[in-house]
């Protein structure tokens, strides 16, 4: 079972950046769909970014613009890179994965991904 693990969360003022990283060993470069959901206070898990295994993006509404999905295959990391954050940004960020070519439809999300890490906080004050 592979081990995700994410770093580089913390707390910001409004229009501050952050940028979150995800060890994930062996799966950026197997055929995997890796993502990166969040859940705000009494929010369900919403997803934010994916990246297929050939490099295809989807953002959510809510982040395009502003944040940046991205993958070394080298050192097997995930990382995301948050700008011009706000207090809706607020919530517990989750890098997940599972196999594939392609990234699962939203409808099947989140139980689509059996790979996920432990959270970590990301917090913006106004």
């Amino acid at each position: 079972q592979a081990q995700l693990v994410e770093s580089g969360g913390g707390s910001v003022q409004t229009g501050g950046s952050l940028s979150l990283s995800c060890a994930a060993p062996g799966l950026t470069r197997e055929e995997h769909c890796m993502a990166w959901f969040r859940q705000g206070p009494g929010k369900g898990r919403e997803g934010v970014a994916t990246i297929t295994y050939d490099g295809k993006l989807w953002y959510a509404d809510a982040v395009r613009g502003r944040f940046t999905i991205s993958k070394d295959n080298a050192n097997n990391t995930l990382a995301l890179e948050m700008n011009s954050l706000n207090p809706e940004d607020t919530a517990i960020y989750y890098c997940a994965a599972h196999p594939g070519t392609g990234c699962r439809r939203t409808e099947y999300w989140p139980q689509s991904f059996g790979y996920w890490g432990q959270g970590t906080q990301v917090t913006v004050s106004s």
